[in-house]
This record gives C-alpha cells, structure tokens and sequence, in this order.
C-alpha cells in the first residue's frame, strides 16, 4: 500500500493518524505550526488559530473526546482551550504519534497525478527549504475555522470608519476594549463571548444581528445541554425533536423577547446553535444593548436597519469563516461560497485518493465525527469498502444539500451541518455498504 500524507495536526488530523497507524497505513502528517491541537492551541504559532483567551468548549468533555481515548475524569464538563489542547498533547503521546508528524512544515500545493497519486509539495517556514513526495492518498485535515469571512460586501462607508474594524479571528481578551464603545456583529457563539466579555469593560457594548437565534444554555436542569444528543429526543422525528426543545427552553429561559433579542424566524433546530449562559444574564442587567444589523458607518457613527445611531469606537465582526484549501487548485476541488460536493462529506467524486476529515459543523462535536471519518478511509486505503461510482457519489452530494436547504436557515453558516448521532449511523451504514461491493468486486458478481 502507497503511503498517505495527512495535511494538518488539528482535532481532525491527530485523529488521522491514530486511525492510521492503528491500521498499520504507513502515512506522514504535515503541520505548519510546532506543535499540535490546530484552532485549540491558544496563541498557536501556524497564525492560523481563532482561540481567544477565555473559550471553553461548547460541547461537554463525554461528547467531544475521541472513542479511542477518554478524556480524564478529573476534567471540568465544558473544558477550556488549555485543557483541550493538553488532552491532545496526551493523545498523541499515548498513541506515540508525535514521531510522525513534521511540524514547522507547510504544505504548499497538493496535485492529482495519473493513476490517483498525488505530488505533496512542503515547505519549511523557517527556512524557506521545499520538499516533494509522491503519495497514494491525501487526507486534507486543515481545519475551517481560520479564514476570516469579512461581510460582502463590506458594510457602507466602511473604509472612511475613524474607529477600529477587527474580526473574531484575531480577538484574544477584552482589555483592548476598556472604556471604549463597542460594537459586537452577530448572533453566533463567537459574537455572544465577546460581547459578554468587552460588556465587562467597555464603556457601552451593542450587540447587533442580521436575525435573530435561538439561545441555548450548557445546562438544562442541571444536565448538559448536549446530552440530549444521546438521549431518545435525539432519536425522534424531527418535528418531535423540536417540539420538545422548544418545551424545555421555554421552561427554563423564558421568551427571547424578554430580554431583548429578537424573535428567531426559524425554528430551534433550523440553524446552528448559539450557546451562552452569560448572555442572557448581561442583556437582564442592562450591560448590553441589542441592535438590528447596520447598514451604514459614517466617521465614529453606525446607523442600523431600525434607522437608529450608536456611536462606536471599535466594531468586531463575528461574520464567520470561509472553507479554504490554499494547497489545492480550485479546479481540484472549488470552496466558493463553501459549498463542496462531498460524499457522505468526506469523498471527493472526481478525485480519486482525496480525503476530507472533519470538514463538517455538527450539532456535537468534531472529535468523534472525525475519527469515525478516518476508520472509514481507512478500510477505503485497505481494500476492505469501495465506493460507488462519481454519479452515485454526486447524488448523495446532492441529496444532502437539498436537506439542508429544507431544514436549515440559508447562510454558508450551513454548508456543512450535521447531527452527530445521524452522522455516526450514516457512517456506520456506508462501511456496511462498501464492504457489500468491496466483495462483490472481489468476487466478481
């Protein structure tokens, strides 16, 4: 069997390589940064981490750790980055994988060649040395939380703002924004932080949004919010699903409206969670203030949709990321809008050998959804699943984007959801299958 390259040491890509090695696939895995653990690696030397000083999780620690490897019981429910990034530390020392990935190295161009092998082309920042390989797969596990998506198009009068514009991507703590007044866009869980955060030292914070969103606490009667994931709610219609968690968040919240917020136009399940227990309290004390999206900046002042003015210093755009692949041609594989045609998110039609490892945004965490992704390239490499032909491929890709389309809030926000649970059966079902065919193949019939 060919060696495999594996692009990134993140969450997605030490899972990789667990599988891979697992397995006994002969693989090397390239890293830009020194030292692993990707977006959790606080102040990461890739530049390419979005962490800021205080982010714990929004996921508990029995729902985000790898099958393979259980996070230690003495860590907190919702961990911090700092506890995250040690857990990947002790990951990839118990599984002695740290031997096999090349850090300080930068892939820099990835190409199919005839036969489906594909020329990796490295580069070594510090450097500037630049190596080439052959291999016979590439899992691409470069993560898609760390090119900032700016609004297009930019916000009126934006170039002529006398105040400060920054993303998301580069906030770290709040001191910054002490006695400024500052303004927070978005609705999403990064925005909700950092809002909360600057509220504490800013001399005003507002917190603007294009619509509204369903809030959701990381407890719901003393029970992690997510373990509903695993709970029979999970398994209901959807419908039933909704039903019910509109129920228990009207019990424990209240109404959005109470505290300000507009009313969500869609419903608790149509869109990405935003979860914050802190919001909510800061919106009840009068330390923030809602406003409707902005239209218009001119000097210090923004106006908004409700024709109303704010003052501002410092505005933050908590606008998202966009899906990159600065390694692959657009004509290998196209981000645009980032909306790529995967199989079961994973598999590229065309492209023979090319791999995506945890390039999907679930309700639940990355970590296992990851790792159930590498087990099922791994029996791909090894001959023991085969896949369908690129038609079939491409119509389950465009199957899973019409679901998407009837379920979820249209936004690039939801190119890439999942349901953690769904997600792992859908996988399990796939191996079933492409093991059937694999022996089909093999037998001829």
């Amino acid at each position: 069997m060919d060696r495999v390259c594996v692009i990134g040491a993140g969450s997605s890509g030490i899972a990789a390589c667990q599988v891979l090695a697992e397995r006994g696939i002969a693989y090397d895995c390239y890293e830009t940064g020194s030292e692993v653990g990707g977006n959790w690696r606080y102040l990461n030397d890739n530049g390419m981490s979005s962490a800021y000083r205080s982010l714990h999780i929004n996921t508990s620690r029995q729902i985000m750790e790898y099958a393979s490897f259980p996070m230690p019981e003495d860590c907190p429910v919702y961990p911090s980055h700092f506890h995250i990034a040690r857990y990947f530390d002790s990951f990839v020392d118990h599984f002695g994988l740290r031997t096999s990935i090349a850090f300080r190295t930068e892939v820099v161009r990835a190409e199919p060649l005839p036969g489906g092998k594909w020329r990796v082309t490295t580069r070594r920042p510090d450097s500037g040395e630049t190596a080439e390989r052959v291999y016979g797969a590439v899992l691409v596990a470069n993560g898609h939380h760390w090119k900032a998506r700016w609004p297009r198009p930019s916000l009126p009068g934006a170039e002529e703002f006398t105040g400060s514009q920054t993303h998301s991507h580069d906030y770290r703590t709040p001191e910054p924004f002490a006695d400024k007044r500052v303004l927070v866009l978005g609705i999403g869980n990064s925005a909700c932080d950092i809002a909360v955060e600057t509220s504490r030292v800013s001399r005003r914070t507002v917190l603007a949004m294009r619509r509204g969103a369903h809030i959701l606490p990381k407890y719901l009667f003393g029970v992690p919010t997510d373990h509903l994931t695993g709970s029979w709610l999970s398994r209901a219609p959807l419908s039933v699903q909704e039903q019910g968690l509109r129920l228990l968040l009207r019990l424990s919240r209240g109404r959005l409206e109470d505290y300000g917020l507009p009313t969500p136009r869609h419903r608790v399940l149509g869109a990405h969670p935003t979860i914050s227990d802190d919001l909510l309290s800061r919106l009840g004390h009068g330390d923030l203030t809602v406003r409707p999206a902005p239209v218009r900046l001119k000097g210090d002042r923004v106006t908004f949709e409700d024709g109303s003015e704010e003052v501002i210093d410092a505005i933050v755009y908590c606008t998202g990321y966009d899906i990159a692949f600065p390694f692959l041609e657009d004509e290998v594989i196209d981000p645009s809008d980032n909306d790529i045609e995967l199989y079961h998110r994973v598999v590229a039609p065309d492209r023979p050998g090319l791999y995506f490892i945890g390039l999907v945004q679930p309700l639940g965490a990355i970590m296992p959804l990851a790792e159930a992704q590498a087990h099922w390239v791994a029996d791909l490499l090894q001959g023991r699943c085969a896949l369908p032909g690129p038609e079939r491929m491409r119509q389950e890709a465009g199957a899973y984007r019409a679901r998407l389309a009837h379920r979820y809030v249209t936004s690039t926000r939801h190119t890439i959801q999942v349901d953690a649970q769904a997600y792992l059966r859908e996988l399990r079902t796939e191996r079933r299958r492409g093991a059937a065919r694999a022996r089909r193949g093999a037998t001829g019939r």
